[in-house]
């Protein structure tokens, strides 16, 4: 998560440099939507891996157990 909110400061600091320099606005504005990809990507990351099913618990059984078929 601590990528996530560099890469969204980053993207905030290119668009307010953007207000400031309109000759390398559109570079600017480029850079900050790549920043703001990049925090996308992150943020996937660590959903993915938070909601990923574990295998096994700490006790060395499975994490999730079925009922068994009768």
């Amino acid at each position: 998560m601590e990528n996530v909110r560099r890469y969204r400061a980053l993207a905030s600091l290119c668009r307010q440099q953007a207000a400031y320099r309109p000759l390398q606005n559109w570079q600017l504005l480029g850079q900050a939507e790549h920043f703001e990809h990049l925090a996308e990507i992150a943020l996937k990351a660590h959903f993915d891996a938070c909601n990923a099913q574990p295998e096994e618990d700490a006790t060395g059984g499975a994490a999730w157990e079925h009922p068994a078929a009768a």
